[in-house]
């Protein structure tokens, strides 16, 4: 037993810290104290209890722990095996071509290596949009690998082999909710699916599969060749947008969207590395804030992009930036001041994945929050110092081999730049088994060709969804 596993109260001393209050204020030389699952106080030179652990914090960062709203976290044991792709080779690869074989112990292997790559990049909460989740196997594997790490998920239940409909209908459905969602507090649940836009607007039962069982939706909304305006208006004609759903990408929506989404109180999550790489829309934080809605950031899929917030925060500013400068250099202007700054960036990858979760209790440091926050320290880089703007040194400087401690629930799960209580080589045997059996079976040249498919002959361009024949030039024809 290491002295985190005895229960005894935290304190991190001394640090910067971002508390990412209202005023996103900054705190120079103050403490942070645990006790149990709960942030007790934050403030310089706290008192503390007897035999409390104490965490230099000097020269360091001090901050809410991320959350990052989408991840395929079961596609991450195919790390980097699509760095060139597009989003339509995507779809071929894993809807059309591949991502049937995926049994449920490769679904482990990937959840697994997300999970532990996450709370080791400071990421304490992660939505696991878990599409390919073929039968009630795989989705028990899912959740046993993300109860095995010590970190906070949200399995967000999702199948793109078959209809919404009918997987959120089946008896083994309801028996997996029953059994595996069951309240605890580090495992949430979402259904995930998405809205082809068909006037007949079959995803309506899975929607009311949802408000029987009293969780929210997320979807992918505004992705180029995919979703369209069409699926936002069903929604909301059919009185299913809500305060908690979260609309994943959002980049190739009209103005009338976005103003369904302001109003009915839901939020977007961006991606914007996916956005700019794999082609769903220019990444559309410019749009979203001046509609004033929520925002929260996520990397999407390991099997292109980083597993680290720091990227996406990074990312996040460069595009919106881009976009200003861009668009004032056409009209023969200049861009004189940032709209969008890094204190705003940190925060929506804080609380503004708290508010899309509907958790209050995280994403920020206060006293009685979950205790569920981030160290960001490196005594050996030079890039640790000076810490002049700690909201920008955070967004710019800062990368995940600067995480020195991380704490999820109260539970110390990093420290000294060393995971705790995380078995990794067993991570790795169980991905190096993945890796194998999808080698073995796809045969050596298919495993070679799937790193730059071709487009087949296939409806896939007007809708990359298997489970129905419906075409629409929406999504691809503006």
């Amino acid at each position: 037993m290491t002295e985190f596993e005895t229960g005894r109260p935290v304190v991190l001393r001394g640090g910067t810290v971002l508390p990412m209050d209202d005023s996103r204020s900054v705190l120079p030389g103050a403490d942070v104290l645990v006790d149990g699952d709960r942030i007790a106080a934050v403030g310089p030179r706290l008192a503390v209890p007897d035999g409390t652990i104490e965490i230099d914090a000097a020269d360091g960062i001090v901050m809410p722990g991320m959350i990052d709203t989408h991840r395929h976290m079961w596609q991450t044991a195919m790390r980097g095996y699509g760095a060139d792709w597009t989003l339509t080779q995507y779809f071929v690869w894993y809807y059309l071509e591949h991502g049937k074989l995926f049994r449920p112990e490769d679904v482990h292997a990937g959840n697994t290596l997300a999970a532990i790559e996450a709370i080791d990049a400071g990421v304490t909460t992660v939505v696991d949009w878990s599409h390919g989740l073929r039968t009630v196997d795989h989705a028990d594997a899912a959740v046993d690998a993300l109860q095995a790490v010590p970190g906070r998920f949200v399995l967000a239940y999702g199948n793109i082999q078959a209809p919404p409909a009918e997987w959120t209908a089946a008896p083994e459905f309801r028996d997996f909710v029953t059994r595996r969602i069951t309240g605890d507090d580090l495992l949430g649940f979402q259904l995930a699916f998405d809205v082809l836009g068909d006037p007949s607007f079959p995803e309506k039962p899975a929607f009311e599969a949802a408000r029987d069982l009293g969780v929210s939706v997320t979807t992918h909304a505004g992705v180029w060749g995919a979703t369209s305006d069409e699926g936002i208006r069903l929604m909301y004609e059919h009185g299913f947008m809500t305060p908690g759903t979260v609309y994943v990408h959002a980049a190739t929506l009209e103005a009338d969207s976005y103003h369904r989404i302001a109003a009915t109180g839901g939020s977007i999550s961006v991606s914007t590395e996916s956005e700019q790489s794999a082609g769903q829309g220019y990444p559309p934080t410019w749009a979203i804030r001046l509609h004033g809605i929520p925002v929260s950031l996520s990397m999407d899929t390991s099997v292109w992009w980083s597993g680290d917030l720091f990227s996406a925060m990074r990312a996040t500013l460069g595009a919106d930036r881009s976009r200003a400068h861009l668009e004032a250099h056409a009209k023969g202007e200049t861009v004189t001041h940032c709209a969008l700054r890094a204190d705003q960036v940190v925060e929506w990858a804080t609380r503004g994945g708290a508010h899309a979760l509907g958790r209050d209790d995280l994403g920020s440091l206060e006293p009685g929050k979950k205790a569920d926050l981030v160290l960001i320290k490196n005594d050996r880089s030079p890039v640790s110092f000076p810490l002049l703007n700690p909201y920008g040194h955070v967004a710019f400087q800062a990368q995940r081999g600067d995480v020195h401690t991380v704490i999820v629930n109260g539970r110390v799960v990093k420290h000294e730049h060393e995971l705790v209580g995380v078995d990794l080589a067993a991570a790795r045997r169980q991905v190096e088994s993945t890796v194998e059996y999808l080698r073995s079976t796809m045969g050596e040249e298919t495993w070679i060709k799937g790193m730059n498919p071709d487009i087949p002959e296939t409806k896939i361009l007007d809708n990359p969804y298997t489970y129905t024949d419906y075409r629409s030039s929406a999504t691809r024809d503006r």
